[in-house]
């Protein structure tokens, strides 16, 4: 070798990839004259650049010619080996040509010669097919793209211009890696990249190598990349042999290369220069060398759909690839394909107006696991009134009718199977879009149009879809849909029908009718009742239906609206219907102050109209309430009285009842407010509508004892008397009160200058309920002065005495006493007022702090006129003692004599004309029963405060250590002489544990009436 020429090839060695040119290709290799070395140098280096690459494959190829046309000449071969495109069998090992390997063993440079030749006319194919594809790249790329807007905000300019430019042809993937790997991971390669175009001509160029990989290859293809796009390289089905159709490779050299035969490379391979091309498959790939079977196929196609939709949940991609497999003949598909199909129109038809796109990422496996009224429920999810029918006729219809197919196809046909599922949501459905469905299935519409054909279910649909409705306000819907039922003229039937009927809705209200098993019966439930009626009596409870609903309209214009089902419920019950009057009559009154006559008269027309049978003996919602019972709930429920004082008045309106019952009405009514009043005051809220509905009815007694009594609630409230502390008496327990006059006790102890105010008090007593009651009154009295007393103001306390001793003396001199019915009883109210009266009589004269003599002597001397006989000791020891007081500052003032006599000879008159000959005396028992000694602090809310009070008015008693007998002189114990009356100890003396007793059990009985004593 000369020096030149190895200069050559060390320049050769030494030049970049990025210098070549062909200038300089054809100054080096042009030059060298080894032709081995040549074409190995070529075959060493690989650029990107497929012009020079191409240059350098020529020359390479050239200097490789002579050698493979010697070998040609010497061996003749015959291409009975290798792959046969058509015949569908895999390659299979060459045999071996004994004569070819013994020459390359004895010539390996031609062996080599032909080894690199036969790597460069496979690198020469695989550019050709580079340069293709490039071309194919351009023309995907160039493939426009419809845009979600014509005006895309989020293009930009720049975007828009490089669109408008053609594209350079940029290939798919580097020109060297694509000849360094093999062509199954070029393939994988451009599939995992998207590169659909340039795949399909490496497949067009290449199936023969790349076809027992093409299911490795097809998988690695993005899933969301429409199959049209890569169509031509999807498995098909030949229908002749029922197996995969395996396509013809377009080879770029129609025939082959000696050096490609079968015999040379199994030579080649001996002798240890190449390795047999199938033993360099790609062990990552998956190898189906064999044709599939149309069931194969199936299961391919449906495992693709299945992955798609569980990698992506694009629904549309796995349709499309199962709708060409389906074109293709691919059989067992269909049942697949229907349920994608529908599933689309699920996902991007019936839910693309969500705002947030499908309500849950649809899964083919989650769809066949749903029963079919659940699909019709999703598809039908976000549909309106509006669109309800169109989405009924473009999902739910194709929907039953490809259950329907498959029914036949499984031998289980069912004529019924789609109007149930249609009446399952029917009955489900809200009533505007049930009003919508009933709209478009009218018996006037021909019956293909109809979405329900059949006259009788629609009467049970709307039957139960109404009576097992909730609504209230939705009486123009549920009128709508009454008005698209059909109607059938003398198809009620006879009396024994309509007797059954009537029946039959007894029973139906019963259903209705809330359980603890069942709390809500719903419109399924319904249905299934009404499922059985034939029709008569459909047409029977359609007449009812009509009743109903025209009730419940009225019901709802006066703000007392009920579910239809209510009208079943009540159909028997009087109360319930009541109950409802009571509460329109209540509703409108609740906002009375907008209302006016015009509006309560139209309130009692229809009033009365619910309460009439109508022409078809159908009675109304509230058909079992006379016509008095309805203006009596009526007048109960009218609040404005003005209103109510002219509809009373006015001959032409329907609202004439007797005083009586108006009376009663108005009282009623009175004491309802009465009862619910928060507060007493009758000047605002319910205490205020209590009073002024009795100015309505005409006046009489009992009228005038509840305004009364309401006077004096208001007059109590305004004490602020407490039922405990901090909580103020409310009316309800004013006139729970049993005993009415602790009232007045409440009043004194609970304001302090309450007693300074007798008329107001005694005006009290009379409101109450007590006008004309002497008894009541003196006990009124006798609380204020006790009041008076415990303030230490003598002198109120003096003057409320005299008022009450005025009245007893009234009481005893009035002939025939007659207040309250039989003289016994009579008898026995006078002995509780004047045990009132000398008991107040008593406390105030005995009082030290009073300094007024002569007053206190005149309350005990009526003390003494008074109190029953047994009592005369005590008393006359209290006036004894200040008798002597008296004479000892008169005696000061030089009158005592006399003014002691003449004040003994006084007492001893008034006591003979109180006790004249012949008076009975009642015992001490009856005179102390039921006696009241109201006190400030006697009227406390427990026993322990009025047993404090006990004691603390027992201390008050002065009682001595002596007492009176009944004898004027009486002899000691100790000596038996007696003593003279003008002594201290004169009067014999009693025992103090004696005294004290007798005083406490009387004051005990006295009080017995505040803690409920009997005795």
């Amino acid at each position: 070798m000369t020096s030149q020429q190895q200069d050559l090839r060390q320049k050769w060695t030494d030049l970049p990839d990025d210098e070549l040119d062909a200038s300089i290709i054809n100054d080096i290799l042009g030059t060298i004259t080894d032709d081995l070395w040549v074409v190995a140098a070529v075959a060493d280096r690989v650029i990107d650049d497929p012009g020079l690459l191409h240059d350098l494959l020529r020359i390479a190829l050239e200097r490789t010619e002579g050698t493979v046309e010697h070998l040609r000449n010497l061996f003749v071969l015959q291409d009975i080996h290798g792959v046969s495109a058509e015949s569908g069998k895999s390659p299979s090992p060459p045999s071996l040509d004994d004569d070819i390997l013994s020459y390359f063993r004895q010539k390996p440079s031609d062996a080599r010669m032909c080894l690199l030749r036969t790597s460069l006319l496979d690198r020469k194919d695989r550019l050709d097919t580079f340069v293709e594809m490039c071309s194919a790249n351009i023309v995907t790329a160039r493939e426009p793209e419809t845009p979600e807007w014509d005006d895309d905000p989020w293009i930009e300019a720049g975007d828009a211009e490089a669109e408008q430019q053609p594209l350079s042809g940029a290939p798919p993937l580097p020109l060297s890696t694509f000849l360094s790997k093999t062509l199954v991971d070029s393939a994988c390669l451009l599939a995992a990249k998207g590169s659909v175009g340039p795949l399909q001509v490496l497949f067009k160029r290449h199936g023969s190598t790349l076809w027992p990989f093409r299911l490795s290859v097809l998988t690695s293809i993005p899933p969301h990349i429409p199959p049209s796009h890569y169509q031509e390289i999807l498995p098909k089905l030949d229908p002749s042999r029922d197996v995969e159709h395996q396509p013809s490779a377009e080879a770029w050299r129609p025939e082959r290369d000696w050096t490609e035969y079968p015999s040379v490379q199994a030579a080649l391979a001996a002798s240890s220069h190449a390795t047999p091309q199938w033993q360099h498959s790609p062990t990552s790939a998956d190898i189906t060398p064999f044709p599939m079977s149309s069931q194969e196929l199936a299961v391919w196609y449906q495992q693709w759909a299945h992955t798609t939709l569980r990698l992506t949940g694009m629904v549309d991609i796995a349709l499309l690839m199962v709708q060409h497999a389906a074109s293709q003949g691919i059989p067992g598909l269909d049942e697949l394909g229907e349920d994608l199909l529908l599933l689309s129109r699920l996902v991007y038809d019936a839910q693309a107006t969500a705002e947030d796109g499908p309500e849950a990422d649809w899964t083919l496996e989650q769809w066949k696991s749903m029963d079919s009224l659940a699909v019709i429920c999703a598809m039908l999810a976000l549909s309106t009134p509006d669109t309800i029918i169109t989405s009924i006729r473009k999902f739910v219809l194709p929907y039953l009718f490809v259950l329907e197919s498959r029914a036949e196809r499984a031998g289980n046909s069912d004529p019924r199977f789609s109007s149930r599922l249609l009446y399952d949501f029917v009955l489900r459905a809200p009533l505007k879009m049930v009003a919508r469905i009933f709209e478009e299935s009218k018996p006037t519409l021909p019956s293909s149009q109809r979405l329900i054909s059949d006259d009788e279910d629609m009467a049970r649909l709307a039957l139960a879809c109404l009576y097992g409705s909730d609504s209230l306000d939705e009486w123009h819907v549920m009128n709508h849909i009454f008005e698209c039922l059909p109607a059938w003229s003398g198809a009620s039937g006879d009396k024994d029908s309509e007797n059954a009927m009537e029946m039959t809705i007894t029973l139906l209200g019963t259903f209705v009718t809330p359980t603890t098993t069942r709390p809500k019966s719903t419109p399924s439930d319904l249905f299934l009742f009404f499922r059985p009626l034939p029709l008569p009596s459909l047409s029977h409870a359609l007449d009812i239906l009509d009743v109903h609903l025209e009730s419940g309209e009225i019901l709802s214009r006066w703000d007392a609206p009920a579910p239809l089902r209510w009208f079943l419920q009540s159909a028997n019950d009087k109360s319930s219907q009541c109950a409802r009057a009571i509460r329109m009559t209540r509703r409108i009154g609740s906002h009375h102050a907008l209302r006016n006559q015009d509006d309560w008269e139209w309130l009692l027309e229809d009033m009365l109209n619910l309460s009439r049978t109508n022409d078809n003996g159908l009675r109304s919602a509230l058909g079992l309430l006379s016509q008095s019972d309805v203006l009596s709930i009526f007048l109960s429920g009218l609040l404005k009285l003005d209103i109510a004082k002219s509809l009373l008045g006015s001959k032409k309106s329907a609202l004439s009842l007797d005083d009586g019952a108006i009376e009663d009405i108005c009282l009623t009514s009175s004491r309802e407010f009465y009862d619910n009043a928060s507060s007493g005051n009758y000047n605002f809220g319910d205490m205020k509508l209590a009073y002024e509905c009795l100015s309505i009815p005409s006046r009489s007694e009992t009228v005038t004892r509840e305004q009364e009594f309401i006077e004096a609630t208001s007059r109590i409230t305004s004490f602020n008397v407490e039922t405990r502390p901090g909580v103020l008496l409310s009316p309800i327990e004013i006139r729970l009160t049993k005993d009415r006059l602790s009232l007045i006790s409440r009043v004194l102890s609970s304001n302090s200058d309450a007693y300074k105010y007798r008329e107001v008090i005694l005006e009290l007593v009379d409101k109450l309920g007590f006008r004309g009651d002497s008894v009541a009154r003196v006990k009124a009295l006798a609380m204020i002065a006790d009041t008076a007393l415990q303030a230490e103001d003598f002198a109120q306390a003096f003057e409320t005495i005299e008022v009450m001793i005025n009245t007893v003396s009234r009481l005893c001199s009035s002939p025939g006493i007659s207040e309250a019915g039989a003289e016994a009883e009579a008898e026995a109210r006078l002995q509780d007022a004047k045990e009132v009266c000398w008991m107040s009589c008593f406390q105030l004269g005995r009082q030290t702090e009073f300094f007024d003599t002569h007053k206190k002597l005149r309350l005990l001397g009526q003390a003494l006129e008074l109190c029953p006989p047994d009592r005369l000791p005590e008393i006359l020891m209290a006036w004894l003692r200040l008798e002597k007081e008296d004479i000892a500052q008169r005696n000061q003032g030089n009158n005592g004599v006399s003014s002691r006599r003449r004040g003994l000879t006084a007492v001893h008159i008034q006591h003979r004309q109180t006790h004249r000959p012949g008076t009975r005396l009642p015992s001490l028992a009856s005179k102390l029963q039921n006696i009241h000694l109201p006190a400030s602090p006697l009227v406390m809310a427990d026993g322990a405060a009025i047993a404090d009070t006990f004691n603390r008015v027992a201390s008050r008693f002065p009682f001595s250590r002596t007492s009176l007998q009944t004898h004027p002189v009486i002899q000691s114990e100790g000596n038996g002489q007696g003593h003279s009356r003008g002594d201290d100890m004169s009067w014999p003396s009693l025992d103090r544990e004696e005294v004290s007793t007798q005083a406490s059990r009387a004051l005990q009985r006295g009080i017995g009436w505040l803690i409920g004593a009997d005795e």
